[in-house]
């Protein structure tokens, strides 16, 4: 599976960093400025990042510093992928635009630097860019000249994950590990490292900040701006930020060092249908039938479990493996009663739910599944099972952690890996799904992880299974 998972980091002895923040559609962090001289002319800002589909929303704002539309200072990501760094001075606009690189993996963790030198002479020189330890090449886009940034201006205010006025454009997807230095320019190596692989991973921060820098861990879960918020300044500075549309839940354990599992809309078809939100967590039908791959394939002898809480269930859905990717013609394979898909339907409609055994479907006899309903997911590959739970009782009275073969999917190939596979067939009313790989979108009521403390789960994890995060494929993939 030609996914690049990206800084699995699974040395215990490495940098590990337990949290990121998942932001969609008009969340961000606010903190205003104090006045310091000398902090605007530079500054370095280092995060990591994963991508969602740049469909949602267009342009995403990673950082900014705003006083008002005249006069601002934005980094983001526009909707070709690539990075563009722009300044407006009283009504006058610079931009430093990414040339050549695109944020188009959805399902890896990058690391973006950035440093901003405005004592360099030349503009194109003012700005630096590196991603994943390597420098991205640019260009001025017109003669106006770079300048302070603001930082060091209590008029202006500094943003993260907003694009000038907040509203217009906010990030979509993963923040971790996220270092403002104000007032110095720092290479990427301060911030990261190549391990004994050849694979750019994180690295701690030791320096100082300066007064208007922030170091942003995502320990916390409260709303409000002190040091046991979401905005909380583990820097020693103090310089907490002020949340808009965030909440406990967008705290999650998916990170640079410990990836997850989520959706890839790279493999959505037919492309124009269905919608991912949520940090591609969130799945809604549109248009018409539409289906779509996980980020990590499960390997050969590898159990593992998630949850799918089926929020408007009002017709069909697939949530099941299939054991070709792409199987040659661009278009990816479709499920359903398609050979070489091994999955379940719970209906919505008076249908009557269904699952399949490599394409051939047999009926449940049950019908009408409520909306919220969760269905749990134990996938077996190393037995060629696959047990459903709805809303924790398994279907058949199946024990997942026994082999036993009244699984309601059995017959799969173990040997070869397998493809998380999920379809949405639609209605007048359109269905919608959230996928639990251990960081939900929803909130849970009790909170079941893993045997080695990896997810966030409804329902307890069966012995022996695991959540699909790179940690765990480093053990036992």
């Amino acid at each position: 599976m030609a996914f690049l998972i990206g800084g699995a980091n699974s040395d215990s002895g490495a940098y590990q960093i337990d949290n990121s923040l998942r932001f969609s559609d008009s969340n961000y962090l606010t903190i205003d400025n104090t006045d310091e001289s000398g902090e605007g002319v530079n500054f370095t800002l280092s995060v990591w990042l994963k991508m969602t589909s740049y469909a949602v929303g267009g342009y995403q704002g990673i950082f900014s510093v705003f006083k008002d539309s005249n006069d601002y200072f934005e980094i983001y990501k526009d909707n070709s992928e690539r990075l563009q760094i722009c300044q407006n001075i009283n009504g006058t606009n610079v931009c430093y635009q990414n040339q050549g690189f695109e944020f188009r993996d959805y399902s890896a963790w990058y690391h973006l630097v950035v440093n901003f030198n405005n004592s360099e002479s030349n503009q194109v020189d003012k700005v630096s860019i590196y991603v994943n330890g390597t420098e991205i090449a640019g260009a001025v886009s017109n003669s106006n000249p770079f300048a302070d940034v603001g930082l060091g201006d209590s008029a202006y205010d500094t943003r993260v994950g907003a694009y000038r006025d907040n509203t217009s454009a906010t990030w979509n997807g993963y923040m971790s590990d996220f270092n403002l230095v104000a007032g110095q320019t720092l290479a990427a190596s301060s911030f990261g490292e190549y391990d004994d692989n050849g694979v750019w991973v994180p690295k701690e921060y030791t320096g100082s900040y300066g007064e208007n820098g922030f170091f942003l861990e995502f320990k916390e879960t409260g709303t409000s701006q002190n040091a046991s918020g979401i905005g909380a300044d583990t820097s020693g500075n103090g310089n907490h930020l002020a949340v808009t549309g965030l909440a406990a839940v967008n705290v999650t354990t998916d990170t640079p060092t410990n990836n997850f599992c989520t959706l890839n809309p790279l493999t959505k078809r037919p492309a124009a249908n269905g919608t991912i939100t949520e940090g591609n967590l969130e799945y809604e039908a549109s248009t018409g039938d539409s289906n779509i791959y996980g980020t990590i394939g499960i390997p050969p002898g590898m159990k593992v479990y998630f949850e799918v809480k089926l929020v408007s269930n009002t017709a069909q859905n697939a949530i099941g493996i299939h054991n070709l990717y792409d199987n040659g013609d661009g278009e990816y394979a479709r499920g359903g009663s398609e050979t070489g898909t091994w999955s379940f339907k719970p209906r919505g409609s008076a249908s009557v739910a269904q699952y399949f055994n490599n394409g051939s479907s047999t009926d449940t006899g049950v019908s009408n599944y409520a909306n919220d309903t969760i269905v749990g997911v134990a996938i077996d590959n190393a037995n060629g099972h696959i047990h459903y739970h709805i809303n924790g009782t398994y279907i058949n009275s199946s024990d997942p952690t026994d082999n036993n073969p009244v699984a309601l999917v059995t017959g799969h190939d173990e040997t070869i890996e397998q493809y998380l596979h999920f379809s949405l067939d639609t209605t007048t009313t359109q269905p919608k799904n959230q996928y639990n790989f251990g960081n939900p979108v929803h909130a849970i009521s009790s909170g079941n992880a893993d045997a080695n403390g990896y997810g966030n789960f409804e329902y307890a994890v069966p012995s022996g299974y695991y959540a699909l995060c790179t940690k765990n494929l480093a053990e036992y993939g």
